[in-house]
Formats: structure tokens, C-alpha cells, sequence
């Protein structure tokens, strides 16, 4: 709610909180808000090597995919 997006509303808060609860860490899921702040983090770790790093993100791609799926309305 605080991002300013004009689509942000309660309801979609917490679903996606709920996907992101069910998907992510607590810790991922600080990093994953640190994207929104700043996407070119995304896209740092999106294209980093190693394999914490792709094993993060495919978490993170299910974050987004379970989060789509479950808050679609």
C-alpha cells in the first residue's frame, strides 16, 4: 500500500503476502521487496551466477506465478 501503485488495495495486499508466505523465506522475502524499490536489483540477480543465486530466483518465479494465479481478479 505505501509503494503509491493505483491498483493497491488491502485485498491484493494480502494476497500477495499469503503467496509470498507460502513460497519465500522471511529473509527472501526482504530481498524480494528490496525489487520494488529498486527493479535493476532484479535484474542483477536474475542474471547472477551461481547457485544460491538461480535457486533464489526460481523460488522467486514461483513467488510470482503463485501470486498471479491466487490474487487474479
Amino acid at each position: 500500500m505505501a509503494g503509491g501503485r493505483s491498483a493497491a488495495n488491502r485485498q491484493l495486499c494480502s494476497c500477495v503476502q499469503a503467496a509470498a508466505n507460502q513460497t519465500l523465506s522471511t529473509r527472501e522475502q526482504s530481498r524480494a521487496a528490496e525489487f520494488f524499490g529498486d527493479p535493476d536489483k532484479a535484474q542483477d540477480t536474475r542474471t547472477a551466477d551461481g547457485p544460491s543465486a538461480e535457486a533464489f530466483w526460481a523460488r522467486y518465479r514461483n513467488f510470482v506465478t503463485t501470486a498471479e494465479a491466487m490474487c487474479r481478479s
